[in-house]
């Protein structure tokens, strides 16, 4: 049998441009060749429309919008770069990672037209302007606020359909990232205003024929599945859209980590392994 080669839709965050990640984006790079990538979509963080979105540690680190701006500058030129310096081993695409909090619509359409990239990864990591993926006190907080755990799944569902109407992206991200700190997320899944959700959002990407990330830093973090969880995985599949692997990788030690587990779940759930490359963004 053929072997399936590597590729990761969502991957290269980096010490260098990003503070939660570690290793230069040039050792990273060189990691994916040493494992025979063909091709890898690096996709740091968008810099943040104002102080408020800071991630904590960029807010730990003194940096305000002013560096953080220059610094997704030097992160879009260095991929340039290093797109040229290793096309004879690697097929790099320049692309970053978008976030969904008031402005957003706005915002995002302004850095691509500024920026140019390949593509974009559609991702979802705010809910009412808070973000739900860096602590576990700041998800339970927002699902108070909003009466549950329950209906943060929903308003998440409901942004993330928004983002991906608003802004097509080439990759929708981590597509169940809402799940990462709740045990109890295998039955949540089956509420009938959760499940709706889910399956409008899958009937627009596919409408849209958007690529779908399967998240494989999950497992790094010691999860049982990636994102996509099984169930909504076999929706996807039913409806014949594309499912690329993403490392998610944030330093050296990350790529490839669980890239054949990823890829035989893939292929045992009937996607298409001769992976399609994400369209490039086209301006409007």
């Amino acid at each position: 049998m053929k072997k399936t080669k590597f590729v990761s839709v969502h991957g290269g965050h980096s010490g260098q441009f990003c503070s939660h990640a570690r290793d230069t984006l040039d050792e990273i790079v060189q990691r994916y060749i040493e494992l025979k990538f063909e091709w890898i979509g690096i996709t740091d963080h968008v810099y943040p429309l104002s102080n408020q979105f800071r991630y904590p540690d960029e807010a730990a680190a003194g940096l305000d919008v002013a560096n953080l701006t220059l610094r997704f500058t030097e992160y879009i030129t260095t991929c340039r770069l290093l797109q040229k310096k290793y096309q004879d081993k690697i097929t790099i695409f320049t692309a970053f990672e978008t976030e969904t909090y008031s402005g957003y619509k706005e915002f995002i359409p302004s850095v691509i037209r500024q920026f140019q990239p390949d593509y974009v990864v559609g991702s979802v990591h705010h809910v009412n302007d808070i973000c739900i993926d860096y602590s576990k006190e700041d998800y339970n907080r927002v699902a108070d606020d909003l009466g549950g755990v329950s209906q943060l799944y929903c308003q998440y569902f409901d942004i993330q359909y928004d983002m991906i109407k608003s802004i097509e992206p080439a990759v929708v991200g981590h597509f169940d990232l809402i799940r990462l700190f709740d045990e109890n997320y295998s039955e949540r899944l089956k509420s009938p205003e959760i499940w709706q959700r889910i399956t409008r959002n899958l009937d627009l990407i596919r409408q849209k024929n958007l690529i779908m990330d399967f998240n494989l830093r999950a497992l790094l973090k010691g999860a049982s599945e990636p994102y996509i969880s099984a169930p909504i995985l076999a929706e996807a599949q039913k409806r014949g859209i594309l499912v690329l692997p993403g490392d998610d990788s944030h330093g050296i030690k990350d790529p490839g980590v669980n890239m054949e587990h990823g890829i035989e779940i893939l292929r045992r759930a009937g996607f298409d392994t001769d992976w399609q490359k994400p369209s490039l963004y086209m301006l409007k």
